[in-house]
Parts: structure tokens; C-alpha cells; sequence
């Protein structure tokens, strides 16, 4: 794939994404991949990511309209998806099951691909429909890269070593 060589980040964590989705056996197709890595770098110097209540950030976007309504719950399912995916034990702290992320996460993106029209309404049907495949890449991704990274933070670039720049 070549949409994705801006910086030397966004090339970690694209190589980072391609080894998980080989290490979870769960091949995802460019868009996908590509969003992924996107959401990673979005997410990476988030402090708050683990801290807010995704459930009340969707009730807010329900209030909201038009792109704004539509930026707010794409937000909500990135954040599940990152929280399914690299924080599930974040899940049984709250005493719900990482279903409830993903579930919440999908929901979300369908709300965007309902919300939106043409090549937006499409990726994030598409990224709906595959948010289990998502998941899964991003679990393989804690298994690699991840593993030594401090709990409840992305770091900033994943390294193929195992280390991280920060």
C-alpha cells in the first residue's frame, strides 16, 4: 500500500499494523488497514483515552447534527475500538464485557455511514461490518510491538525491536 508514507510514524504503525494482522491471521483490505493506522496515530498522545465514558460522549453526539454529530461518533467508535482492541481488562475494571465496546464501537460507525454520503458512508459501512476484524488486528498488535508499552498509553511510534520512541 503506498496512501500511507507521510512521516516515519505513520510507516511504524502502518509495518506494526501489517504484523498483527499476519500475527492474528485476520487480513483486512487497504481501507481498512489504512484507517486503522490512521486511528493510531489520531490516538496515540490521547491522555484521556482510557478516561472518558464512551457511552455519554455517543448520548452527546445524539445531540449534535449534521458533520459535527458525524465527527463526534466516528470519535466513539475509534475510542471502542481502541479500547476492544489494546485495553480490553479497561472493560472488566468498568464491569462490562469488551462486547459493550464493540458493540458500542460498531453502532457508532454505522451511525457515520447512515449520517454521511458516497466514498465516507461507504468506509465506515465497510468498517461496521469488519469491526470484529478490527478488534482482532489490534489485539495481535498487543501481542507485538505493544506488549512492552505502559498500560493505558499508545506510545508515541512502535519500533520493529519491540522499543519505542517517545
Amino acid at each position: 500500500m503506498t496512501t500511507i508514507r507521510q512521516g516515519a510514524a505513520a510507516a511504524l504503525w502502518q509495518s506494526a499494523v501489517r504484523e498483527a494482522e499476519a500475527r492474528s491471521a485476520t487480513p483486512l483490505d487497504e481501507a481498512q488497514e489504512s484507517y486503522l493506522v490512521f486511528v493510531l496515530l489520531r490516538h496515540q498522545n490521547d491522555p484521556d483515552l482510557l478516561a472518558r465514558v464512551q457511552a455519554l460522549d455517543w448520548l452527546r453526539a445524539q445531540e449534535c447534527s449534521g458533520r459535527t454529530r458525524a465527527d463526534a461518533q466516528r470519535d466513539v467508535g475509534d475510542r471502542c475500538l481502541l479500547i476492544a482492541g489494546l485495553y480490553p481488562a479497561l472493560a472488566q475494571r468498568r464491569r462490562v464485557s469488551v462486547d459493550y465496546f464493540t458493540t458500542l464501537g460498531r453502532g457508532a460507525y454505522r451511525d457515520v455511514a447512515e449520517a454521511c454520503r458516497n466514498a465516507y458512508a461507504e468506509l465506515f459501512a465497510q468498517l461496521a461490518a469488519h469491526y470484529d476484524a478490527l478488534v482482532q488486528v489490534l489485539r495481535g498488535l498487543r501481542e507485538g510491538p505493544l506488549a512492552l508499552a505502559q498500560p493505558g498509553v499508545i506510545p508515541t511510534t512502535p519500533l520493529r525491536d519491540g522499543r519505542h520512541l517517545h
